[in-house]
């Protein structure tokens, strides 16, 4: 495949975002709403998606374009002594519904992130926040697997293509951030 085609295919890929507008906007409220309630946001996934994970906690903590007092942001794939205690002692299945448990809220968010769907340790932590009374939001890819219609919001790029799929979520989590930080900034 040459440069121009992969690039084709990836600007395709975020193009997809355009049908997604009224749920991104959406999904900039409720985060949004979480934030500025006092609750913070916990973020999980596999892979790409724990770094992406990593980066969208990261943006909300620190800041993303202009300065601002921080927002509670936590990545739920940054402790690697609970995640492979989690692990080992229950499956990791339970990797992400565990600490959901231990650090979620009623009011808080709870963001995940897959590009299959099929993740069995996404489909546990939307389960759990759902059953602990957290909202939520999950990016997903291809036909949504059987994470679709587990979350308050859903963000499917209809890619087959795991590196399409996580530049279009990339991109989502920046346009939340987007959204979302002027009205941060006033707080």
């Amino acid at each position: 495949m040459s440069i121009r085609a992969t690039l084709d295919d990836s600007i395709a890929a975020i193009r997809t975002i355009f049908n997604l507008e009224d749920t991104v906007t959406l999904a900039a409220d409720l985060l949004r709403k979480t934030l500025v309630s006092g609750h913070k946001v916990l973020v999980c996934g596999n892979g790409g998606s724990a770094s992406d994970s990593a980066h969208f906690a990261t943006e909300l903590a620190c800041r993303f374009v202009s300065d601002r007092r921080p927002y509670p942001a936590i990545s739920l794939t940054g402790d690697g002594a609970l995640m492979s205690a989690i692990a080992n002692d229950y499956s990791f299945a339970e990797l992400f519904a565990r600490q959901v448990t231990a650090f979620g809220v009623p009011g808080d968010l709870l963001v995940a992130l897959t590009t299959s769907g099929k993740s069995a340790n996404i489909k546990r932590a939307l389960e759990q926040g759902k059953a602990l009374g957290l909202n939520s939001i999950v990016l997903l890819g291809r036909d949504g697997g059987f994470c679709r219609g587990l979350a308050n919001v859903e963000l499917l790029i209809p890619e087959q293509v795991t590196a399409r799929i996580q530049e279009a979520h990339k991109v989502i989590i920046h346009l939340l951030c987007e959204l979302v930080e002027p009205d941060l900034a006033k707080q």
